[in-house]
């Protein structure tokens, strides 16, 4: 990789972390919007608790993209030659996949393996057990 696409992963970077930081967390409204109310609103708490299911995962989502964006500039700082391999297989991280999304860790074969391992005992579709 070239200093000068480093230098441009470095200003994607930056701006990712920038948005991110400007951004905040996505508030998380509370079940009760009264708390002397008695009792509660049947019909809305369903949507009350998928909202705040929503608005968790996005800020989790949010934190680690944070934290990958933090890591990738402390690599580019500390290791720059290091910046574009996949930290586990050392094999270089495709330049779309890059650009797309300059804070990734790991190159595509190793992220298919990382994501198998969480899948479930379903073989099929239609394997409801």
């Amino acid at each position: 990789m070239t200093t000068a696409e480093r230098a441009r992963h470095r200003k994607r970077l930056l701006e990712i972390k920038d948005a991110l930081l400007q951004g905040g967390d996505i508030e998380i409204e509370p079940g009760r919007s009264d708390d002397t109310a008695v009792g509660t609103d049947e019909d809305a708490q369903p949507l009350t608790e998928m909202s705040q299911a929503i608005a968790s995962n996005r800020n989790r989502e949010r934190a680690t993209i944070l934290r990958l964006t933090t890591a990738a500039l402390a690599r580019l700082d500390g290791e720059p030659e290091m910046y574009g391999l996949c930290t586990e297989c050392e094999e270089d991280i495709p330049a779309k996949r890059l650009t797309l999304m300059p804070y990734v860790e790991l190159c595509v074969e190793c992220q298919a393996a990382k994501d198998g391992k969480r899948g479930g005992t379903r073989k099929s579709l239609r394997d409801f057990r």
